[in-house]
């Protein structure tokens, strides 16, 4: 009877074998400095060299000397942690991050960055496990991260972060942006108006849980809204750098940045796009 029920059951164990998802590749992390990971396939994508320069940021010298020197640290193996660039939009918060990374990359060719997308934050406790095997470094970043979706992605960072039994992943450091320094989402007052059917308590603990994880980030690093002479230096540095000339500079930036309602160092470098075209010069993004 058994030998009669054996080519059954090879059957069957070659049909599980054909409906169990593919292993993922091996990443290739040789191949590029950049990455982006996809939770659905276990994938890393290899992408371009980040094209800003560090020297080109203006205005951030401050903010740009901290997350330097907590990113060498990191990638000579030294006691550094996890950071927050948070402030208000078009700061450069994101530039900061990955130029830093290219500038410090250059010199240490074991370090590599894999972005993440905030709604995959869930993800991010298997992501370190796979990592922490690795003999590469990895910088992880999730840029413009927020809990819109509630406690869960919450708890899932404060995991990473903390690496549970085994302890974080000593070769990887996790630098996220944010526009707000506690990573509350915008809605959470109407989100837990609407939770009220789950009580009070259980609303206060979700808020609880989420405010908690900003304080796992043992380095935060702030980007205030931007004065007009710091926006008219950074205007003046990016023209100096890819050889625009304008007669009227200052005034034209002004005017741009009136029109946008705002100064930022995302409003200088879009008026710098916009006068390069005008003057058929090209830039490097």
């Amino acid at each position: 009877m058994t030998h009669e029920l054996e080519p059954i059951l090879s059957r069957i164990a070659e049909a599980l074998e054909r409906l169990a998802p593919a292993k993922p590749a091996e990443p290739a992390f040789a191949d590029a400095r950049l990455f982006r990971h996809d939770p659905a396939t276990g994938g890393f994508h290899p992408a371009p060299d980040y094209p800003l320069p560090l020297a080109a940021l203006v205005g951030v010298e401050r903010q740009k000397d901290r997350f330097v020197e907590n990113l060498q640290r990191f990638a000579a193996g030294l006691p550094c942690n996890h950071a927050l660039l948070w402030g208000v939009r078009g700061t450069g918060k994101s530039s900061l991050a990955k130029a830093a990374f290219m500038d410090v990359a250059a010199k240490a060719p074991e370090l590599k960055l894999v972005e993440v997308d905030r709604d995959q934050v869930t993800a991010l406790p298997a992501l370190f496990d796979v990592l922490r095997a690795r003999s590469e470094r990895f910088v992880v970043l999730c840029d413009d991260l927020s809990f819109e979706e509630g406690a869960d992605a919450a708890k899932a960072l404060k995991s990473a972060l903390e690496g549970g039994v085994s302890g974080p992943p000593a070769n990887v450091l996790f630098a996220a942006t944010s526009n707000r320094r506690h990573l509350m989402p915008r809605s959470h007052g109407e989100r837990a108006g609407q939770q009220e059917d789950r009580g009070l308590v259980a609303a206060a603990e979700d808020a609880e849980e989420e405010v908690s994880v900003s304080d796992r980030f043992g380095l935060w690093i702030g980007f205030p809204p931007m004065d007009q002479p710091t926006y008219l230096a950074a205007v003046q540095g990016y023209a100096k750098r890819y050889g625009l000339k304008a007669a009227d500079l200052d005034r034209r930036a002004l005017q741009w940045a009136q029109l946008r309602g705002a100064r930022s160092g995302r409003v200088a470098w879009q008026f710098i796009r916009d006068l390069a075209g005008e003057l058929g010069k090209s830039l490097p993004l």
